[in-house]
């Protein structure tokens, strides 16, 4: 599981048919105090996160392609969870 930060939306005119429906999202992983850590990561997005919210991801490629339906769906990173912040 990564904890990470949404910073947009991913648009396609062109994707696999796994892909049709779904909500696809850039996010940023963070590190324990919140910083920027690595690449931003593609992640599909069954929980409407907006913009700046964190989330935690699974980069469990098998439960992604179960949410999908599609064994050879490219897709390996989705969102679980939206992290409440009280703030």
């Amino acid at each position: 599981m990564v904890n990470a930060r949404v910073d947009g939306v991913v648009v396609s005119t062109v994707c696999h048919p796994s892909m049709h429906g779904c909500r696809m999202i850039i996010c940023q992983p963070l590190d324990e105090k919140g910083g920027d850590e690595g690449s931003p990561i593609l992640a599909l997005d069954p929980h409407g996160a907006g913009q700046h919210q964190r989330v935690i991801l699974s980069t469990d490629g098998s439960a992604t392609r179960e949410y999908v339906g599609d064994p050879r769906s490219p897709l390996r990173n989705i969102i679980i969870g939206i992290v409440d912040d009280p703030s």
